[in-house]
């Protein structure tokens, strides 16, 4: 039959068991198995921290990562933090707790205090009262304000990773360039001998420039469409500075090369002109307003109005006058060609453009109008550009433009009783740049044939020369253009006029340039430069710095717990190692004559508020002691052998 005892052992719960082996190690002389649970929750606190360090320097600067099961790792830092805060909270309770038996060693304290240590070794309020007792002077205090700071553990380690999104290499982005311009511009017959026809992309986005204010930018999703061909896989991309072979432009003021006058001139600009442009159907009359060469045999009328007329509101004004430098047919230099632009090889165009600064009003008012040389030449770009999120963006560098000296490009031939004039020379441009996009970085020249230059200076003739004029002050002015010989000009009016002096014409030529050197880069003979594409990646951060609190409340709970233990085994044999027990409290109550005392007077208020005031002190071997008489009138019992004053 099995023995009383051994009945007991198999009718005790797991709990039971694991209360009495925890006990057993409690009473147990070794210092390491009295305080074994804390220091294994301990332990387990230092390496759920330090397994949240390897798992931050594991994927610091990483993309976020797909964990099996659909975890996330903010949700493992959380339950490995709350492990950790929990598992330090064990210790410091613990350890608080042996701390208020040592309170009452020596001299006596407050009976109330027993109450305080024993709320701090169960939460933080009594903590907090804990350090205000002790004024943060004693080890208790320490172990009060680990328990206090421990309630900050979950928020620091959520703040200490963050999910940044970043830009992330993911293949290759492409984009046009052109080296040489040949477009397919195809024969025509005239009568049976060959023309060369106008570049009609060229065309295309010039006349925009002419009568209105160009291109517009085409709407794609949340931006705008590049002109160019591009390749962009992702929303982001780039591209190292490249070269290509584009259209650049220039401007300059010329305002002050105008004279005013009052002259008897050709008339070549007044709007009821019919005949096809021969100069014989000219007629003459007195003007006044601002020349060029005003003093010469052949001035030209800039901006100015007819004054023999019987028009009581004034005669036909000039507001605008867009001049070449360079006759049509004959293509030779007027006024003795470029004002400013000499120096610019085979341009495109080169003119005058003047215009009243404010309508027919500020004519008739001989206010000086504004006047501009601008010239439209071949160049080299260096450019760098960029697309982000449906936006495309470029930055011109650098240009290049051919300033080599040479002969004149215009060659006249004579064929029978006509003179055809020629454009035999084909346009080479030397970048000095060693980078013109090649892998081999060889040197390549940029260039257009002859026969597309031509094509090209032939699309301007539409709009140089031009002249918009009013009938008088109030009439709508109304633009003539395309007058060449043999044809008849048209006229039209200008819902919005470009060109006027309130506009910013040097920008508008600007655009104008832009626009036709998208043309040149997308044309047939384009090549493409390789660049780089991002896209959007969610990465880990890592901020350490949020780990200085859980840092230190770790080390804090470790030299807590450590002094603890030493001060406990220095007092073996005055405190056992009860910590947090309540059999203790149970076992080493109050007298019952002062148990009685304190719950029956009703002369100085609740139990508590006596607690408050009374004494007490634990002497070894014999329990608690009680100082100090609060139950008066209560006489005392006089015995044979009274204690010292004051004691009970």
């Amino acid at each position: 039959m099995k023995s009383s005892h051994e009945r007991n052992e198999s009718t005790q719960n797991i709990a039971q068991r694991i209360e009495k082996r925890l006990w057993q190690y409690s009473s147990s002389g070794n210092v390491v198995k009295r305080w074994l649970l804390e220091i294994i929750s301990w332990i387990i606190s230092a390496l759920c921290m330090g397994t949240i360090i390897g798992i931050l320097l594991y994927y610091q600067n990483d993309k976020l990562p797909r964990i099996p099961g659909g975890l996330t790792l903010n949700a493992i830092i959380a339950v490995l933090s709350k492990v950790a805060s929990a598992a330090l909270l064990l210790p410091a309770s613990e350890a608080l707790g042996q701390l208020k038996w040592s309170w009452f060693q020596g001299d006596s304290k407050k009976m109330w205090d027993f109450e305080i240590f024993d709320n701090a070794s169960r939460g933080p309020w009594g903590s907090f009262l804990l350090l205000i007792r002790t004024k943060g002077k004693t080890l208790a205090a320490l172990g009060a304000a680990v328990t206090l700071l421990s309630l900050a553990l979950d928020p620091f380690f959520q703040q200490v990773v963050t999910f940044p999104d970043r830009w992330t290499l993911q293949g290759r982005s492409s984009i046009t360039i052109a080296t040489h311009y040949s477009p397919n511009v195809g024969k025509q017959l005239v009568a049976g001998k060959r023309i060369i026809p106008q570049d009609a992309d060229f065309t295309a986005v010039a006349t925009k420039f002419f009568y209105d204010n160009g291109t517009e930018s085409v709407p794609f999703g949340n931006g705008t469409r590049a002109d160019i061909p591009l390749s962009c896989p992702t929303s982001n991309c780039t591209w190292p500075a490249y070269e290509t072979l584009g259209v650049c432009s220039a401007c300059e003021d010329v305002s002050q090369l105008l004279t005013f006058s009052c002259l008897t001139t050709r008339l070549e600009w007044i709007a009821n002109l019919t005949g096809p442009g021969a100069n014989v159907i000219y007629p003459n009359g007195t003007v006044c307003g601002y020349f060029f060469n005003a003093t010469s045999a052949k001035p030209m009328l800039m901006s100015g109005y007819r004054v023999d007329t019987n028009d009581s509101t004034g005669g036909e004004a000039l507001l605008m006058r867009a001049l070449p430098l360079i006759t049509n047919p004959s293509r030779l230099p007027l006024f003795g060609g470029s004002i400013n632009f000499k120096h610019v090889r085979n341009p495109i165009a080169d003119f005058v453009i003047a215009s009243a600064a404010d309508g027919s009003a500020s004519v008739y008012r001989n206010e000086t109008p504004v006047a501009h040389e601008c010239v439209l030449s071949w160049c080299v770009k260096t450019i760098r550009s960029s697309y982000y999120w449906a936006n495309y963006n470029e930055d011109v560098i650098e240009k290049f433009i051919n300033n080599t000296a040479g002969p004149y490009p215009w060659v006249p031939v004579k064929s029978g009783s006509t003179i055809d004039i020629f454009y035999p020379q084909n346009i080479t441009i030397d970048a000095p740049s060693n980078n013109h996009n090649t892998s081999n970085n060889t040197r390549e020249d940029y260039g257009v044939g002859n026969t597309t230059a031509f094509a090209a200076i032939g699309v301007f003739d539409e709009f140089f020369p031009s002249f918009l004029t009013a009938a008088n002050a109030s009439a709508e002015p109304f633009l003539r253009y395309r007058i060449q010989q043999n044809l008849l000009p048209k006229s039209r009016d200008l819902t919005n006029n470009p060109w006027r002096a309130s506009n910013n014409i040097t920008q508008h030529m600007e655009r104008l340039a832009t626009a036709l050197t998208n043309v040149v880069r997308s044309s047939s003979g384009k090549t493409q430069v390789l660049g780089t594409a991002f896209s959007m990646e969610t990465y880990v951060e890592v901020r350490w710095e949020w780990l200085a609190l859980p840092l230190a409340v770790l080390l804090l709970s470790l030299v807590f717990l450590a002094s603890t233990v030493m001060k406990s085994s220095r007092e073996k044999d005055r405190v056992g190692v009860w910590k947090t027990s309540a059999l203790a409290t149970l076992l080493y109550g109050l007298p019952d004559d002062m148990q009685k005392k304190i719950t029956s007077s009703t002369a100085v208020g609740t139990p508590r508020a006596k607690a408050k005031e009374l004494k007490i002190k634990m002497l070894p071997k014999f329990g608690w002691r009680i100082s100090g008489n609060i139950f008066s009138p209560m006489p005392p019992k006089v015995k044979p052998n009274p204690p010292p004053p004051g004691w009970i």
